[in-house]
């Protein structure tokens, strides 16, 4: 599996066949882009709820690419769809498309439309290639079923909000690390805007420093591979 950070919380996972998934693609209007929606042809379009430096260019994207749009089903309920092939599912539900097994989980935060229309709930995902597992905690305060139930999953990667403010700053990611218990987690959804300012590095000794995991930060546009010996 090749996790590619895109910028925000942006990120495009490639299976070991070669499948492709894009999670929350905030490209147009994200500072910390380097690339264009036109960029992106994924097979699955993940979106974690409905703010728009989350669902970004999911529309445009899947219509150009001809991606599988995947989401909560509130959420792709009250979006204009069109022609646009989905898949509405829930928090605990379970989809299978091409190479990849996708559990939907839980997450504390809010989601509506740009245009304030209901979004229903926010949520992550844990992503298995059948190789590599990887967990996209999506914008979430620290809850405790990443200990009880998320924890449950052996995660070879954690991807997790460190920005406060709008979601778990980096003392809380901390203890989310603790609980999952990752081999690996890279932080996400920080210093985009003002308002999420955080040092990773800061993070990054903090993790390390308490817990068995290793941090790394990825600049946007930059990837990580790990690779299963048969």
């Amino acid at each position: 599996m090749k996790i590619t950070f895109e910028g925000h919380s942006c990120f495009t996972i490639t299976g070991a066949k070669g499948s492709v998934a894009l999670i929350d693609p905030f490209i147009s209007d994200n500072p910390q882009c380097k690339k264009e929606a036109a960029d992106f042809h994924p097979d699955l379009l993940l979106v974690t709820h409905g703010h728009s430096d989350h669902l970004g260019d999911a529309l445009a994207i899947a219509r150009q690419a001809d991606s599988v749009l995947a989401g909560p089903v509130d959420l792709l309920d009250n979006l204009t769809l069109g022609k646009i092939s989905s898949i509405g599912f829930n928090i605990g539900g379970v989809i299978r498309f091409l190479e990849f097994t996708v559990i939907m989980t839980q997450a504390i935060h809010g989601s509506r439309l740009p245009d304030g229309k209901y979004a229903g709930l926010a949520c992550g995902y844990i992503i298995s290639d059948g190789q590599t597992t990887v967990y996209h905690a999506g914008d979430t305060a620290l809850f405790g079923d990443m200990q009880t139930v998320i924890s449950r999953y052996p995660l070879d990667f954690a991807l997790l909000p460190i920005g406060g403010y709008y979601t778990m700053g980096p003392e809380d990611a901390v203890t989310a690390v603790h609980w999952l218990q990752p081999k690996t987690v890279i932080p996400m959804h920080y210093n985009t805007f003002p308002a999420i300012s955080q040092d990773p590095e800061l993070f990054k000794g903090a993790v390390e420093d308490r817990t068995e995991a290793r941090c790394l930060i990825l600049a946007p546009g930059e990837s990580v591979e790990r690779t299963v010996n048969p």
